[in-house]
């Protein structure tokens, strides 16, 4: 009987899976929102989030190394049924793009706790992490893989400009 009683209670266990927990929401990603600028190795940088609203949240990235820009990001993040996925396109000067028309890196959410999210490719090849560490600094972490296959990771030390 102990046998019969251990065995149904393993069995409603594992009905309630993670699965069945309900999907992150867009509006938890409300941190990232703001005009955030830095200086690095790439150049000087600036992103500009806007609030969660409706189903999506968006942002403008530049980089601008010796008075040129260098590239430009245009990124949304939209609410899916799974929950958050960030979709990013590279434009060159000019406005070129770099990915096919109908194919943005797509980065479902992977990870979020209170000021900080994690963003991940389903080939693993590239992760991006947001963490908001103060009232004004957040936290930018591009980890990829190099030409060679070897992991780097770019950290992004922003300021949010008033």
């Amino acid at each position: 009987m102990k046998k019969l009683v251990l065995i149904l209670l393993v069995m409603v266990a594992g009905t309630v899976s993670f699965s069945q927990v309900p999907p992150k929401n867009i509006k938890d990603l409300a941190f990232m929102a703001g005009k955030w600028t830095t200086h690095s190795a790439w150049g000087d940088m600036e992103e500009n989030w806007s609030e969660p609203m409706g189903n999506c949240m968006m942002c403008a990235y530049r980089c601008v190394k010796d008075g040129k820009v260098i590239f430009y990001e245009f990124i949304v993040i939209e609410q899916m049924d799974t929950g958050p996925v960030m979709k990013l396109r590279h434009f060159s000067p000019g406005n070129i793009g770099w990915e096919e028309k109908d194919k943005p890196y797509e980065y479902p959410l992977m990870f979020l706790e209170p000021d900080k999210a994690r963003f991940e490719r389903p080939d693993k090849k590239t992760a991006l992490t947001f963490h908001r560490t103060g009232p004004d600094t957040l936290k930018v972490i591009l980890e990829r893989q190099d030409k060679d296959g070897r992991w780097v990771e770019d950290v992004f030390d922003y300021k949010l400009e008033d």
